[in-house]
């Protein structure tokens, strides 16, 4: 076969984000083939896999549970033996030993390549690892014909995104269902007012403001044992390998809600950052504010900031201006061009089924039901617009996204063991290099 051009390459990855969808609610069904998952019957008890033991993976793990009556946890996989030990009795203190949960000791994987063993005994996965090795982790369930809730975001580099987007479109194909723990889009606060939008209520969005505004998040400090891997790996959020900077782990859910509710992706951003308060060496690389302007094909931009900062204004939102009015998510309000009150959603969404909860009943009713739900390809682009946005932070540029799919930066290896030299070292003083705009350079 003749092997494409890189032209020809470029001018496919252009295509894809010119046409890729962002359907209602970012759910794709499409009728289940019987012979693509035979092994799935209404009836069957379904075994779950947890990848990622830490407080995320174990809410989504009782969910899971929680979800369907016939589900059964059968195995376990961490890097880290403690935490995989806390997070089961955590899950077996919350359903006080029922059956459900039946992860034997042999089942219990640790190490970097203990997904594999776990993926391998399980129907349905849920990757909630550090997201730099989403990537991977998705790949193998894919191939091994799993289903899976994974949650966001799906990569912390564009080699990444290449490859969520490869194993999206083998997801498809085999017909197997993907939820990406975007929970906004099975939020009936934000659906209510989505269909409003898209039936014209506030007219074409022109403009928005999208904010994850907030003191910031936990800090692990280094322990004498630690070799510099294990620091990293606990302190992971600190680290772009292997958390992506907090513009991607926390605000790509007010960026992916700027994508669907304007319908498309941008199509470059600039902006700024840096860090001014949290500036220790436990701090690593990452920024600790982002200032960033999408702009979009049509015509509309949305600005997006974060920020973890105490003592600061906190907030986390999204409002969005059309040519006939605005929205306002935080508030489930839409108002004319005066200001004047026109729809309020109508219910106390503080009463409205968790959509924490709605992702894991809608993933297994869809596997039940024979139907399957794609969520990974709008996943993959919603974390590429974050990790757009963090590329302009850093460098100080505008940065187009057709150079951001096509960027050559690759954070993360394949295969590690504990013995792997992690990609970030610190300097001779335990510090490690920051990115400075205007110096740093788009790779």
């Amino acid at each position: 076969m003749k092997r494409k051009s890189n032209t020809q390459t470029n001018q496919a990855r252009r295509e894809f984000i010119q046409k890729t969808a962002l359907a209602s609610g970012g759910i794709i069904t499409a009728p289940f083939s019987m012979d693509a998952m035979v092994h799935v019957h209404n009836d069957k008890t379904l075994k779950l896999a947890l990848v990622g033991c830490g407080g995320r993976g174990s809410g989504a793990a009782v969910q899971a549970l929680t979800a369907d009556d016939n589900v059964e946890l059968v195995a376990m996989a961490d890097a880290f033996a403690d935490r995989l030990e806390d997070s089961l009795r955590t899950i077996q203190e919350h359903f006080e030993g029922e059956k459900k949960i039946d992860v034997k000791e042999q089942n219990r994987f640790t190490g970097f390549d203990a997904y594999k063993k776990a993926i391998d005994l399980a129907d349905v996965v849920i990757l909630a690892t550090p997201p730099g090795f989403r990537p991977y982790h998705f790949e193998y369930a894919v191939d091994h014909d799993k289903h899976v809730f994974m949650e966001k975001p799906l990569a912390t580099d564009p080699a990444g995104i290449r490859l969520v987007l490869k194993s999206a479109q083998m997801a498809k194909d085999k017909k197997l269902n993907v939820v990406v723990g975007l929970q906004r889009h099975y939020e009936s606060k934000y659906l209510d007012l989505y269909q409003k939008v898209i039936q014209g209520d506030v007219g074409k969005i022109r403009s928005g403001q999208v904010y994850w505004n907030s003191a910031g998040v936990w800090v692990r400090a280094r322990q004498p044992e630690q070799t510099e891997l294990e620091y990293q790996m606990r302190n992971w959020y600190y680290f772009n390998w292997l958390c992506g900077d907090h513009i991607l782990e926390q605000h790509i859910h007010n960026i992916d809600v700027a994508n669907w509710f304007v319908g498309e992706y941008p199509i470059s951003a600039q902006g700024m950052g840096g860090r001014q308060i949290r500036t220790g060496k436990d701090h690593g690389e990452i920024f600790d504010h982002h200032f960033v302007e999408f702009t979009y094909a049509n015509g509309a931009v949305i600005s997006s900031q974060c920020r973890h900062q105490p003592d600061c204004m906190n907030r986390v939102d999204e409002v969005f201006q059309g040519t006939k009015g605005t929205v306002e998510l935080g508030k489930a309000v839409i108002t004319d061009l005066e200001g004047k009150e026109i729809y309020k959603y109508p219910r106390d969404w503080n009463q409205d089924p968790n959509p924490y909860q709605v992702e894991h009943d809608r993933l297994f009713a869809s596997i039940r039901n024979k139907e399957v739900i794609s969520d990974a390809e709008n996943g993959a682009m919603s974390t590429l617009t974050a990790i757009l946005g963090r590329m302009a932070t850093y460098t100080g540029k505008m940065i187009t996204m057709e150079e951001a799919l096509n960027s050559k930066l690759e954070l993360v290896p394949r295969e590690m063991t504990w013995e792997s030299t992690p990609p970030t070292l610190p300097d001779s003083q335990g510090n490690y290099a920051i990115p400075t705009p205007g110096v740093t350079k788009f790779i």
